[in-house]
């Protein structure tokens, strides 16, 4: 290594510099054991020479590991990308079963609302009475509450109910001594809910009994 040179050459100029000092005070170099400074320069070539193995064995070392580590990565890579698609996959294939599921609800509940409809058209081809007509209409309300029964949906109660803001929205108040004050006096629309969800709310006008007011 080039450290190493430097340094044997350093051990070298500094060997010459001492026979010199020895020379000028007058010493006889020949007596002294100025070889053993030759001897350990040579010693630290070969260790020169020994050393410039080692980083070779190491860096084949840390070139295999390396390579290693690419594989290694190439490989989490290559999951990361199959993990991605399969995901991909079960995202699409839950959108497509949400859909079909929804596209099979409500065509079950389209189909059970057919037959009001046929009778509705029936109806309107009717030349009957208007007496006639409006049994007509009353028999298809029937069938169409029948259906929505059958499907848990239920009217929410309100004429003669206390009116409750959770069910009931109100469109005013009525003046009326026969019912109790802050109940339900008319319905203006039909509210319903599902099992206990509400649907929509029930329009409804609300008493306002003097009588009781005044007390």
């Amino acid at each position: 290594m080039p450290e190493q040179e430097v340094d044997v050459k350093e051990m070298e100029t500094n060997a010459g510099e001492a026979r010199e000092g020895l020379n000028t005070a007058g010493l006889n170099t020949a007596n002294l054991d100025v070889a053993g400074l030759d001897a350990a320069a040579e010693a630290a070539a070969i260790a020169q020479a020994g050393e410039e193995t080692v980083p070779r064995a190491e860096l084949e070392q840390a070139k295999a590991g390396l390579a290693q580590l690419k594989t290694e990565r190439d490989q989490l890579v290559d999951r990361v990308a199959r993990l991605q698609a399969e995901f991909e996959n079960a995202r699409k294939r839950a959108e497509r079963e949400k859909a079909e599921y929804r596209d099979y609800a409500a065509g079950s509940i389209v189909e059970q609302f057919l037959p009001v409809l046929d009778n509705f058209e029936l109806a309107l081809k009717a030349s009957g009475s208007v007496e006639q007509m409006r049994s007509g209409v009353e028999l298809i309300v029937k069938q169409m509450e029948e259906v929505l029964r059958q499907m848990q949906v239920t009217a929410i109660p309100t004429v003669g109910e206390e009116f409750d803001p959770r069910v009931h929205e109100a469109l005013g108040s009525v003046e009326r001594d026969d019912l109790p004050d802050h109940h339900v006096a008319e319905e203006i629309r039909r509210g319903y809910k599902i099992r206990e969800r509400l649907l929509r709310p029930a329009m409804v006008r609300v008493v306002s009994n003097p009588k009781q007011t005044a007390e």
